[in-house]
């Protein structure tokens, strides 16, 4: 299973929100590229990034962040926030992203989406499934709809999606432990490469998201508020 460390980027600022909530936001660092850094140093091999300002902008707006993390790394990144346009995915590759998260436009524009999947291939393209209450959010998790997360991923299973990255947003940010049951039912529904996020607090949190078969696990706030140490997570991968 990977353990993906997480950098969100807001105003250029590596931050941490509560419950995708932009009003609640905590600055970690100045300096996301350094925070890169000090992944990689501790033995991480991939690394998760969400431009929050582009998930609100509907358009990339911290590339430059992401060009210099991927310049001065050598982490497998995932990349997130603002993917709406065939411009946007070019953009986040020849920043040096080796995969892009695709969700609002899977909800807003599906065959859209179904098209960047056949271009560049499931390998390259992650379907973003977030979820408020198990239904899926979008748009910076600002809008809500009335698709159910595990119909929603089945869905797209069935056209070929490979990896799914699934936040509970009731969940990220609390450190109170991730969506153990939902994740269960994901699985067992829809096979899919499953990459956990939301609420993850210690160590044994992630070794029961390997027992359930998920192919992913990101970790952000438990690791900025020192819940999980570094050495001992990075052990696992």
């Amino acid at each position: 299973m990977k353990i993906i460390p997480a950098i969100d980027i807001l105003n250029g600022k590596c931050v941490r929100l509560q419950k995708g909530n932009y009003s609640q936001s905590t600055t970690y660092s100045d300096n996301p590229v350094a925070v890169a850094q000090s992944f990689e140093d501790q033995g991480f091999t991939h690394l998760h990034v969400v431009d929050l300002d582009g998930a609100k902008a509907n358009k990339i707006i911290n590339y430059k962040s992401l060009e210099a993390i991927c310049k001065n790394t050598q982490l497998q990144v995932d990349f997130g926030g603002g993917i709406k346009r065939e411009e946007d995915i070019q953009m986040a590759f020849d920043a040096g992203a080796q995969q892009i998260i695709a969700g609002s436009i899977a909800v807003k524009q599906p065959e859209v989406f179904l098209s960047w999947l056949k271009t560049y291939g499931p390998e390259r393209i992650i379907l973003g499934a977030d979820a408020k209450d198990r239904k899926i959010v979008s748009m910076g998790w600002q809008e809500s709809s009335e698709f159910d997360v595990v119909d929603f991923i089945k869905s797209f299973k069935k056209q070929g999606v490979q990896h799914v990255i699934c936040t509970d947003i009731n969940k990220d940010g609390m450190l109170t432990g991730p969506a153990f049951n939902l994740y269960a039912e994901i699985l067992k529904e829809s096979s899919c490469q499953l990459i956990a996020s939301g609420g993850v607090h210690s160590i044994e949190d992630i070794k029961k998201l390997k027992a359930l078969g998920c192919a992913g696990v990101i970790v952000g706030k438990a690791i900025y508020e020192g819940q999980i140490n570094l050495k001992n997570l990075s052990e696992l991968c």
